[in-house]
């Protein structure tokens, strides 16, 4: 995977991206929804894969969503998987008009694109709704797996 986010992770992203920036008690700034979506994953895949699995997932993902927004370089990956970014507690806002809200897609996108390409898409839409249970969300999601 070379190229921008399949579509379908790419609009999974936009959802999960929402659903945090919705249910955070701050206004969400910098990439700090993107770093929520990615720090719920890293929990459950950390068991899945181990560390280093995910640490290999979330760089790769990172790596390629780079390429997509320059805004990641300030983007770090720790050596627990985590990320780390100087922008994360920083003043900009994020807003569908700006640029970080698709630099956050992007990474979230390449990430879930990772998952479907290597554990599938039935055990990753299994992941997702065992993390984000909403009914709504996983109605939502269908369809998207569909598309």
């Amino acid at each position: 995977m070379t190229g921008p986010a399949p579509l379908n992770s790419r609009e999974l992203a936009r959802q999960l991206l929402a659903l945090e920036a919705a249910i955070g008690t701050l206004p969400p700034v910098g990439f700090v929804a993107a770093f929520r979506v990615c720090e719920k994953l890293r929990r459950p895949l950390t068991a899945l894969a181990g560390a280093a699995g995910f640490y290999a997932l979330i760089s790769r993902a990172l790596t390629l969503a780079k390429r997509e927004s320059p805004r990641l370089s300030m983007v770090q990956v720790k050596a627990d998987g985590s990320l780390d970014s100087s922008l994360q507690d920083g003043p900009v806002e994020s807003n569908p008009d700006k640029p970080e809200l698709e630099a956050e897609k992007a990474l979230v996108a390449h990430l879930l694109g990772l998952l479907f390409t290597f554990i599938g898409a039935a055990l990753t839409l299994r992941l997702i709704y065992d993390i984000w249970p909403s009914e709504l969300f996983r109605s939502t999601a269908e369809g998207t797996r569909k598309a």
